[in-house]
């Protein structure tokens, strides 16, 4: 094992850089490392962060909006108040040896600090379109750390003469990786020999997706050992409720759900997922080699969410269809086709396997280590 090492990571903002972060902590802490997160303790790291049982120091700090061009100003000056914050901190608790950062703005005071302080930077970019603090903070990392390889191109030109640009894939929290078709099939009922279909669309939903499968309804449930699990998205629920009109029989064969808390156990169960193409879901999915048909949100930045989806489509992994084809026959050819082929599915499932996405949190956490060797 490497020297116990102390490391600072910074992570906030949504569940799509606070997952990955919580997979590495968890992992680093498995090595005997010690690791200590910086975020917001009003954002959403305020809770997942100390819920996995790892210290949160707050900082204050705002995004620039570009559209407001004004709002530099204010977010520089909390920026600068947020590296003395660290200044003060570190000389109280001690300096890390390594530092990673995950991408969102909240990253940006603490890579500053530790670039200024010969602390060695790694960056973790999770989506195949990195967002502005990675490509901003590239410059001064020792390494950049991508979960898809088409992410490479868009770092050449920023990163520094010695920054080593490296794939690890997305990393996956254990509790997900670690989660059993038998315990999976068993929280949510599905029986030996039942085709179970997830379907879902982020943690806010997809109302245009939610709206393909219920026209679906009827061809669905002609198959008698087919189980939907529906994660409609909490806004959405009671819309998806009042379309499908389930008796309750039906009911008993497509669960509605605002949510899915146990993603991980519902992964395993699955024999198919129907989904977005979010870089965590697209890790998730890999790291558990769900067979799945992806349609990727036609609004996402760059259209980044088609390319996340290649990686998975591209391995022959995943099937994937636009979202304007929802409502066409091809929507229902494909879906049903792949419900119906489970020699297709079990094909597609060994290809996901190849891609080892359950090994990133390892593959990441041995990039940390090589950093903070090299300091």
């Amino acid at each position: 094992m490497a020297e116990r090492l102390s490391v600072a990571i910074a992570a906030g903002g949504t569940a799509g850089h606070i997952n990955p972060a919580l997979a590495l902590a968890e992992e680093l802490r498995s090595r005997g490392h010690d690791v200590a997160f910086f975020g917001q303790s009003r954002r959403l790291e305020g809770t997942l962060v100390p819920q996995a049982g790892f210290g949160l120091t707050s900082l204050d700090v705002t995004g620039f909006d570009r559209t407001r061009p004004w709002t530099l100003i204010s977010a520089l000056v909390r920026m600068r108040r947020a590296e003395r914050t660290l200044g003060r901190h570190f000389a109280e608790v001690g300096r890390p040896d390594v530092s990673v950062g995950f991408g969102a703005y909240i990253e940006l005071p603490l890579m500053r600090w530790c670039a200024r302080n010969d602390i060695p930077v790694v960056l973790h970019e999770q989506n195949s379109v990195p967002g502005l603090a990675n490509k901003t903070s590239a410059a001064k990392a020792t390494k950049v750390c991508v979960s898809l390889p088409v992410a490479i191109d868009a770092f050449k030109d920023r990163v520094g003469a010695s920054t080593q640009i490296v794939v690890t894939g997305n990393p996956v929290r254990r509790s997900v990786i670690d989660a059993s078709r038998e315990a999976g099939r068993k929280a949510f009922g599905i029986e030996d020999g039942q085709t179970m279909l997830l379907v879902f669309g982020g943690s806010l939903g997809a109302r245009h997706l939610n709206e393909g499968v219920v026209a679906l309804k009827d061809e669905l449930l002609a198959r008698p050992d087919l189980r939907i699990v529906h994660s409609t998205g909490k806004e959405l629920v009671d819309e998806v409720t009042s379309s499908l009109l389930l008796d309750e029989e039906q009911a008993k064969r497509w669960q509605v759900r605002p949510y899915i808390d146990n993603m991980g156990e519902a992964l395993a169960a699955a024999d198919l997922v129907l989904s977005r193409a979010g870089a965590s879901s697209i890790a998730e999915i890999a790291a558990l080699a769900v067979p799945s048909m992806l349609v990727p949100y036609p609004l996402a930045t760059a259209d980044h969410q088609t390319t996340n989806a290649r990686y998975l489509v591209d391995a022959g992994a995943a099937v994937m269809i636009a979202d304007d084809d929802i409502d066409s026959p091809a929507f229902a050819q494909q879906l049903l086709g792949l419900v119906d082929d489970g020699a297709r599915r079990d094909e597609m499932r060994s290809r996901a396997r190849g891609l080892a996405q359950d090994k990133a949190a390892v593959a990441l956490a041995d990039q940390v280590e090589l950093a903070a060797q090299g300091r």
